[in-house]
């Protein structure tokens, strides 16, 4: 498995979360490879290349050791340290690394990569600093789960359109709803064009210029409720709160000229904004 763009937003992102929270001023990461290896993608405060492209094996140095254990692990003085192997000595050391902390980001059971938070100074790192770092792996393990999802989805959804066959129109409708749903929670650009991309393949785009114009929430909230869902529950799924989602179903309605909900479905269905 290799680290690609839209994992290295993520990666990224999380590393910057994770200087903010912390105030330490070094951090780093990466994500599993095929085995039980994890390589270094991302630099974050560092002075040299030294830890770019490192290669950590699952049980050696700190971060092998928060892999295989699957829990964070600290040092106050790596060099020193007798609770970790010394295989990467080297590169700490030009970096001029002391205290160091790793936290593994685990989704669905499996350790998928490692986050690191790290001083130039020997100092005890724990409490609030080691719970923020925490906090950063799980924003990223949340976003390696909605990107995981959207790609099923849309290539499940690019192969059942390629082959002319595929689920019926209602499982077409949920896979439509998901991906409008999961699509504002992706941080990288290109993929949640791809997926609204995917979105676009089941709907009707031959309806033309002349449709009435929808924002995207507005599509987003007609498609949760087109599933049957409560402003409650579009609201959770969506990410906002329940009285935006009145607004945005009164002003499709508006648009739409729909006295009701259903009549707003139905008439967002003949304008080609949903399945």
């Amino acid at each position: 498995m290799t680290t690609d763009a839209s994992d290295a937003v993520e990666i990224r992102n999380a590393l910057l979360r994770l200087r903010r929270g912390t105030g330490l001023p070094i951090a780093f990461g990466g994500l599993m490879e095929a085995g039980q290896r994890m390589r270094i993608s991302e630099l974050s405060g560092t002075a040299t290349h030294a830890l770019r492209s490192l290669a950590v094996t699952s049980g050696t140095g700190l971060g092998g050791k928060a892999v295989a254990l699957s829990r964070p692990c600290v040092v106050t003085d790596y060099s020193a340290s007798r609770q970790i192997s010394h295989e990467y000595d080297a590169p700490v050391g030009v970096e001029g690394l002391r205290s160091v902390l790793a936290v593994p980001v685990v989704v669905r059971y499996r350790v998928r990569g490692v986050l690191y938070g790290a001083l130039r100074t020997a100092l005890p790192l724990g409490g609030r600093m080691l719970d923020v770092a925490v906090e950063a792996a799980r924003d990223l393990e949340r976003a390696l789960v909605v990107r995981d999802e959207a790609r099923t989805l849309a290539a499940e959804t690019a192969a059942g359109a390629g082959a002319g066959t595929g689920p019926g129109w209602e499982q077409v409708r949920e896979a439509h709803t998901a991906l409008r749903a999961l699509a504002p929670r992706i941080a990288d650009p290109e993929l949640r064009a791809e997926l609204l991309g995917a979105c676009a393949l089941l709907t009707a785009e031959s309806a033309g210029p002349y449709r009435v114009r929808l924002a995207p929430r507005e599509v987003d909230v007609l498609a949760c409720v087109a599933a049957g869902a409560t402003n409650a529950v579009a609201a959770e799924r969506l990410g906002v709160t329940p009285e935006t989602v009145k607004g945005y179903l009164r002003s499709a309605m508006r648009k739409l000229r729909a006295r009701t909900r259903g009549e707003a479905v139905v008439a967002a269905r003949r304008a080609g904004w949903l399945p």
